[in-house]
């Protein structure tokens, strides 16, 4: 059996040497080294070898130049009944290795070797318009992640709104986001209706178009703090805190990560923000700037600490990154956005066997903490303190699940009363 999976090995090793990576091959040397630099183990990196040396091969056998590589031609690679000396004859290529090319594509263009245009280009209107609103949300002090939504979510609108805002009105402005709302959910929805209403303000105040068209836009019915927060019983918080594997990388990250959601009920954007420099070890105090880019410190707790420092010292990869919490996976980076940090705290759930939590996301544990530290009897000034709500009214949201409390203040139910 042995001998047999020895001699397959060296048929695949002959074959990829079949596969030459032609005009693309000094590219493909310097983006190995980029890989490899970046933390890539060696069976990954020669797999994005053979994909592009394969991708290269059948670029020569078709004549495409390297300036006529578009989106079009990865996916006619990917679908090609491959043929190609060494290849994987009888059969199409794998989604991995069009992913791999695709993925080596991106590098050239983003080395400028070759310029890469999947999207059709927006009007010099469009690009106008966009680069002024883009700059005017800098100078309000947004943040760049809540910039790139709104930028988002009006190229999503503009194809449908026109290239010229002098001509929007009100009817078309409503049918634009009625069409919308029938094939979006109301989520994607309000989220949309959001940035139109500050793009709208943009243009009036630009003198684009006619005024107060904001108060077109249709609103997406939400009734404000009208739920009940969404949390875990204070054992069950033990329990995910208990489920993260202290033995492995990954679950000495995690049970940092969810410590500081579950103690210090932060977000999950100021997860990812967070700097090695925002701790001051002396001070025992956390820097953490959450909406409206207001700084605010927290204090650190020990057990909070303790787990940053294992963190630190055994599993964060050795790199000069700022950030304080890293992907685990080469290339070693940042956490894109959000959804990862969520990602973790559902994974945690399951490993802890809670079935059917009222939320899986980051703010689940958020929501626990300041239930926590108003039925262990923190003020409602204390809680938002911590949260850094702007108002008391959003903290009390959290006294509807306060039972003791409420208890206290209930009145008896009149016996007779008439409805």
């Amino acid at each position: 059996m042995k001998r047999k999976f020895e001699k397959n090995l060296e048929k695949q090793t002959d074959k990829s040497r079949l596969l030459s990576a032609g005009y693309l091959k000094q590219y493909l040397d310097t983006f190995i080294i980029e890989l490899s630099e970046n933390g890539y183990t060696e069976l990954t990196v020669k797999g994005y070898e053979d994909s592009v040396s394969h991708f290269a091969t059948w670029l020569q056998k078709k004549n495409i130049s390297l300036e006529s590589i578009s989106d079009k031609v990865i996916s006619d690679f990917a679908k090609h009944h491959c043929r190609c000396p060494g290849g994987r004859r009888d059969n199409h290529v794998s989604q991995q290795y069009a992913n791999r090319v695709r993925r080596f594509v991106l590098y050239l263009c983003q080395k400028r070797i070759i310029t890469f245009k999947v999207n059709p280009p927006k009007t010099l209107a469009q690009q106008s318009y966009l680069a002024k609103f883009q700059e005017s949300l800098q100078c309000r002090g947004l943040s760049p992640r809540t910039i790139e939504q709104y930028i988002y979510s009006i190229n999503s609108l503009l194809p449908l709104l026109g290239d010229n805002p002098k001509k929007y009105n009100s009817i078309h402005i409503r049918n634009v986001i009625c069409d919308v709302a029938t094939k979006s959910s109301r989520c994607v929805t309000k989220k949309l209706t959001k940035a139109l209403r500050v793009y709208l303000r943009f243009l009036t105040a630009e003198g684009n178009c006619r005024p107060d068209l904001d108060a077109a836009v249709p609103t997406v019915a939400e009734w404000k703090l009208s739920s009940l927060p969404k949390y875990i019983t204070e054992n069950e918080l033990e329990r995910v805190i208990a489920a993260c594997d202290i033995h492995t990388q990954q679950g000495i990250r995690d049970r940092a990560i969810i410590l500081l959601l579950s103690r210090l009920g932060l977000r999950a954007g100021d997860i990812i923000n967070i700097a090695i420099d925002d701790i001051d070890w002396n001070e025992g105090t956390l820097r953490v700037c959450g909406k409206g880019r207001r700084e605010t410190r927290l204090p650190l707790t020990q057990e909070v600490g303790n787990a940053i420092l294992v963190y630190l010292e055994n599993s964060r990869p050795r790199v000069s990154i700022d950030k304080l919490f890293l992907c685990l996976r080469a290339p070693f980076r940042p956490f894109p956005v959000s959804c990862g940090i969520s990602s973790i705290v559902s994974a945690a759930l399951a490993r802890a066997g809670i079935a059917n939590p009222p939320s899986r996301g980051a703010s689940l544990l958020r929501h626990t903490a300041a239930t926590n530290m108003l039925r262990n009897g923190a003020t409602l000034e204390t809680v938002a303190t911590v949260l850094r709500h702007r108002s008391l009214d959003m903290t009390g949201y959290y006294a509807k699940v306060d039972i003791p409390r409420l208890l206290k203040i209930a009145q008896p139910w009149p016996e007779g009363a008439l409805c």
